[in-house]
């Protein structure tokens, strides 16, 4: 099956779909809430300007060049557009990898299309063979935590990113790639071909998977401090690998929903994550230990998470983050909405915990401008 460019998709998907989706909002992106019915779609999305100028390392430039946000899919650079503000210089981390260091912690790749940004991070990393072994079961845990927004939204992960992800599996040899979620606004059926997600993964040879019910056990959490045990899916926690995929955006209760939110899919009663939800999240990831995060900040909502609604409120990025680190993953993506790692509860825990780190200046990492 050929995979389709994001403007034979979208036309697509405005033949075929038709009113969207609406419903109450339970527990896994926000608390309790009510889900409006849709509204007309603005024309298009403010325009942001380039992640945080962060110092080039040894292998990689920083240079980038910004894309305006496109129409149908396409990009089309627009004169004259207001810029929001970038986050400031010092809550960037100064890249400080060498030749001699073996990979670099955590790669961030600008400037390009999705399926670039994937490749040339991963390649950066190492290698997408550095984490997938011939044969191995391989799970991608993208957000698609809704069902009536296509990925423009940025309220769910950018398709293309996800498919790639795939692809670049299954040519390191896995055997069997699974992609899922467990949606709380509409269903999975519903939220996997809304996203433009299903379409991608299953182009790229991969499978979407229905959680079902029955396959979630009650787990011990061995490092828990809040948390001692809870509900897992099974398959998650037997997978040969975990790919944590979250898009950054805003979230109204945990300030970002970032990868160690995003594993918050995984489990039952999501509702009671909410009471002390940054050492729970820390707690959670815990057990899940992604070997690989891959944030999709391509297009990333500012405000009015988790769900938005409101193209007034995403911003376009082009940019990509991978690491093995979590922590690291989610610290440096802080930085892109002006935030310093530790404003973030469940980053602040996660590091207290050893999970990962949250010094961006003492890692090397690895800034790459893929270009248009």
């Amino acid at each position: 099956m050929s995979r389709l460019t994001r403007k034979q998709f979208l036309s697509r998907l405005s033949a075929g779909m038709g009113a969207l989706f609406g419903g109450w909002l339970v527990s896994a992106c926000g608390g309790e809430e009510a889900v409006p019915a849709a509204t007309a779609q603005p024309p298009t999305a403010t325009q942001m300007p380039a992640s945080p100028t962060v110092a080039a390392s040894a292998t990689a430039a920083a240079s980038e060049t910004e894309s305006p946000i496109p129409t149908e899919g396409q990009p089309s650079p627009t004169a004259g557009e207001p810029q929001a503000p970038s986050p400031t210089e010092t809550q960037a981390p100064t890249a400080t990898a060498t030749p001699s260091a073996g990979p670099p912690h955590l790669v961030v790749a600008r400037g390009g299309e999705p399926e670039a940004l994937v490749r040339q991070a991963m390649l950066a990393l190492g290698g997408m063979g550095r984490f997938v072994q011939p044969g191995y079961s391989v799970i991608i845990k993208p957000n698609i935590c809704v069902a009536y927004h296509t990925y423009e939204y940025a309220a769910t992960t950018n398709p293309w990113v996800v498919g790639s992800l795939v692809q670049l599996c299954r040519e390191a040899g896995a055997a069997r790639v699974r992609v899922m979620d467990s949606p709380f606004g509409g269903t999975p059926e519903e939220a996997y071909l809304r996203s433009g997600i299903q379409e991608q993964v299953q182009a790229a040879g991969g499978g979407m998977e229905i959680m079902a019910p029955f396959k979630y056990v009650t787990t011990e959490i061995p490092e828990g401090r809040d948390l001692r045990q809870w509900d897992f899916y099974d398959e998650v926690l037997n997978a040969d690998l975990v790919i944590d995929v979250p898009i950054a955006k805003h979230h109204s209760l945990a300030k970002l929903t970032l990868a160690m939110k995003n594993l918050m899919g995984v489990i039952t009663r999501r509702s009671a994550m909410h009471r002390n939800l940054g050492q729970r999240l820390a707690d959670l990831s815990s057990l899940v230990r992604p070997g690989l995060v891959v944030v999709d900040a391509v297009r990333v909502l500012t405000d009015n998470g988790p769900t938005g609604g409101n193209l007034e409120d995403v911003r376009k990025m082009d940019t990509v983050i991978a690491t093995a680190d979590i922590v690291a993953a989610d610290s440096y993506a802080a930085t892109l909405f002006g935030r310093q790692p530790l404003d973030l509860d469940y980053v602040r825990a996660g590091t207290e915990m050893g999970l990962g780190r949250s010094d961006l200046g003492n890692l090397r990492i690895e800034e790459l401008s893929v270009g248009a």
